[in-house]
């Protein structure tokens, strides 16, 4: 090993298994040392991604053992440190890694940018905001005369699996009433934004969120997000209740450290929280395999954070609400329902919606099996994947910088073979898991205490008008705390059944209806803000799909597949190609290509576990008829019994579905009024067609004009 320096060695991990490796963690740093001071070691990296303050400092991690040693990693075999040596030039990099370094971990220029007068920030700022939650926006449609632009800012805050207690929620509908736009917008990742923000305003909103227990770090930016987890709670079932807890543990892992959230939004106050989990505290300490930097302010992230945006959804075993697959982390919680003992959770990695129109380099992609990890190795196992898509990841082509991409270039046995350097141990084989479902949580439903959630149906996630004073009546009134879904619906929790008549009525009385009065459709249907504030919106996305699913819903009847489950299908559609509202796993996905133009998606599943593929491009949305009517005509007359959408465009496959539809001849729809039809025998009817063939006309008219006559002459 002392002869195999740099890539090779790399190289060498990566082919040879790791039981084939008997050192033990006491050898490894005479052995790391050796490898990285041979002249042929050749990494490329980056200035700072193992700094300090200054981001100057050695990039080369010790590999000793820590005094803070977790007892279930014990003493391990075969690890090497997989950190990157000096390179030998420096590495091309992005503006935005340039402005990460730059800021002394997220503060500056923010801090001097917030307090001048400008309606705006600069450009570093522009990327620095994101990681504290927030994005620079510009209405579109509110631009002053002469193109000026109309700046805002959009907050999103951080909830992990959704929980928002009473008090937040009530504080959040206040900000948006006070400085936002008067609406709240629930996301795809269980979150709040609020939208219309001035500049002006920005520190006494998140000052607000933060003092009553809300947070917004890390909502956007190149750092660990949202992480979801089922909305549902389920009191009497220990998985959902372990999705919960570690979707709150992850979050709070992967959170940054530096404190520059509170100097930029409290002036440097620090504001009393939770005290952490024990375990979350010694994950986040341990150094003994390089997932930290040394004396750095952020231990995990360093001063240049992540290459991209990092995503991590955890469910139970059948419950695909959160869209598992599409994350770059995915946990899958694996315990005895029973007798609530917790074994350990399955390890999904590389997923992720993201792509660009007509770059052949980017793609949709869906998370795939890493491997099984004992409970109480899981914070280990998530840091130490995040700390290979740190070392490793692209910087230099944020297009390329996704952890799927990482992924795709290396195989996912190389990537296994990286992580457990930095784990110290090996990943137990992927567990057998039953068939995955996703249906939203919307209705009344048992806690499993006594007590009733009801899951309400919010159209695209915003929350507005008169439902949203219902709304907060409601909330307050009974003091009920709540849960957002990754399908942007709300969750009212801890309902004690003797309210739930009145507060069906309550919602009902401002059009918040039950399940049953939903059409199907809607219920699954998903679309991101798109237009006019998302910088990045080529067309409409929230505001053009309640009218598109109107339409599907006409075609859907008109071709004979009447408004019931089994004859629905999942849409979905975003206003760019980012897919933040996941299209590229929806049955039906639009995704915009230019003004009110879209690609067309097909092949998802219902259970969002097979990625669609682009069907059409340029599709205009006046002529949806045209393309869906004959899809949906196909799918009535030669769909097998209850298969989906989804199943049956991957049975046929395209072509067939192309060939059907330029052969389709729309049924003619009958006039009005004469939808109805009389039944005649044969000589009755011989006669009236030999009588229409002498005066020239239909047998239609002909019988009309006689039974005419007839009434009339019968009131006489």
């Amino acid at each position: 090993l002392h002869a195999i320096a740099g890539q090779e060695l790399i190289e060498y991990l990566t082919v040879v298994p790791s039981s084939r490796f008997a050192l033990t963690s006491t050898a490894l740093p005479a052995m790391a040392e050796a490898t990285l001071s041979s002249a042929s070691a050749k990494f490329a990296t980056f200035d700072g991604l193992r700094g300090t303050g200054n981001g100057r400092s050695s990039r080369v991690a010790s590999v000793a053992p820590s005094a803070a040693t977790s007892p279930s990693l014990g003493r391990v075999q075969a690890t090497a440190t997989p950190v990157q040596p000096p390179a030998a030039a420096p590495a091309k990099r992005s503006k935005v890694e340039i402005y990460k370094e730059e800021s002394n971990y997220l503060r500056y220029p923010l801090i001097d940018d917030l307090a001048n007068e400008l309606p705006n920030v600069s450009a570093a700022s522009e990327q620095l905001i994101k990681f504290h939650g927030s994005y620079m926006q510009d209405d579109r449609e509110a631009r002053q005369g002469g193109g000026g632009r109309a700046y805002q800012f959009m907050m999103r805050t951080r909830q992990p699996g959704g929980k928002v207690d009473n008090r937040l929620y009530l504080v959040m509908d206040d900000l948006a009433d006070q400085f936002g736009s008067g609406t709240l917008r629930l996301t795809t990742r269980q979150t709040f934004q609020l939208h219309g923000v001035l500049k002006a305003n920005l520190k006494e909103v998140f000052s607000t969120v933060i003092r009553n227990m809300g947070s917004t770090l890390g909502a956007c930016g190149d750092l660990n997000r949202n992480v979801l987890a089922p909305e549902v709670p389920f009191v009497d079932r220990p998985g959902y209740r372990y999705a919960q807890e570690y979707a709150d543990k992850i979050a709070a892992l992967l959170a940054p450290q530096s404190g520059a959230y509170y100097d930029v939004w409290l002036d440097g106050e620090k504001v009393l929280s939770a005290e952490e989990p024990a375990d979350v505290v010694a994950a986040r300490a341990d150094n003994r395999f390089g997932t930290n930097i040394e004396g750095s302010a952020e231990p995990i992230y360093g001063t240049q954070y992540l290459p991209r945006k990092f995503k991590v959804a955890i469910t139970v075993p059948g419950d695909n609400s959160v869209d598992l697959l599409t994350n770059d982390l995915g946990l899958v919680v694996l315990c005895d329902e029973s007798t609530g003992q917790l074994h350990g959770f399955n390890v999904l990695v590389g997923g992720g919606m993201g792509r660009s129109h007509r770059n052949e380099q980017t793609e949709p992609r869906l998370a795939e099996p890493l491997g099984f990890v004992a409970a109480e190795d899981v914070l280990y196992a998530v840091k130490a994947i995040v700390a290979a898509q740190r070392d490793y990841g692209r910087r230099d082509d944020r297009k390329q910088a996704r952890l799927k991409y990482l992924i795709r270039d290396w195989g996912i046995d190389r990537f296994r073979t990286v992580v457990e350097q930095y784990l110290g141990k090996p990943f137990q084989p992927f567990r057998p898991l039953p068939e995955w479902q996703s249906k939203p949580y919307v209705g009344w439903g048992e806690q499993g205490d006594g007590r009733l959630y009801y899951g309400l149906h919010i159209e695209n996630g915003r929350i507005k008008g008169e439902a949203k004073k219902a709304l907060r009546a409601v909330i307050e009134k009974y003091n009920l705390p709540v849960r957002i879904s990754a399908n942007q619906n709300l969750l009212l929790c801890d309902v004690r059944k003797a309210w739930r008549p009145r507060i069906t009525q309550e919602l009902a009385a401002v059009g918040i209806l039950g399940k049953q009065y939903v059409d199907p459709l809607n219920l699954t249907a998903m679309a991101c803000p798109a237009l006019p504030l998302c910088g990045l919106a080529i067309t409409e996305a929230e505001r053009g799909l309640p009218a598109v699913l109107k339409r599907i819903r006409a075609m859907l009847d008109k071709v004979g597949l009447r408004q019931q489950q089994a004859h629905s299908l999942v849409v979905r559609m975003t206003g760019c190609p980012n897919g933040c509202a996941r299209p590229y796993v929806a049955e039906l996905g639009f995704v915009g290509d230019g003004a009110n133009t879209y690609q067309l998606w097909l092949g998802g599943t219902p259970n969002q576990t097979k990625l669609a593929r682009v069907f059409l491009e340029k599709v205009k949305v006046g002529e949806l008829e045209a393309v869906l009517e004959p899809l949906f005509a196909m799918w009535k007359a030669h769909g097998a019994k209850a298969e989906s959408f989804g199943d049956f465009t991957n049975r046929v496959g395209f072509e067939a579905m192309k060939e059907f539809m330029a052969g389709y001849t729309a049924p003619v729809a009958r006039q009005r009024g004469m939808a109805r039809r009389i039944t005649v025998d044969d000589e009755l009817s011989n006669k009236l067609q030999e009588v229409a063939r002498q005066r020239g006309t239909t047998v239609a008219k002909l019988t009309r004009e006689a039974l005419l006559q007839y009434l009339a002459e019968q009131k006489e």
